[in-house]
């Protein structure tokens, strides 16, 4: 595991402290991995909502789209 040092203004660094003994992380290092795994998991997401809007469009979800949903569950496939 690689170190990372990183300066920040006092006001976040007890922004931080106070987050680390309500949230229930180990430590300081606990707490940023959780907000960068966060990030990347928003970024992920992003990344599938904007494939979403550039793909083609896909079948109309209306009444009969779900009620064939239905059909092929109750049909086990």
């Amino acid at each position: 595991m690689s170190t990372m040092n990183v300066s920040l203004p006092d006001e976040l660094k007890s922004f931080v402290d106070e987050r680390v003994g309500q949230g229930g992380f180990g430590s300081t290092s606990e707490y940023v991995r959780d907000l960068i795994r966060r990030d990347q998991e928003r970024e992920r997401i992003r990344d599938l909502l904007l494939d979403g809007a550039a793909s083609a469009p896909g079948p109309i979800a209306d009444d009969s789209y779900f009620e064939s949903l239905r059909t092929g569950v109750r049909a086990g496939g």
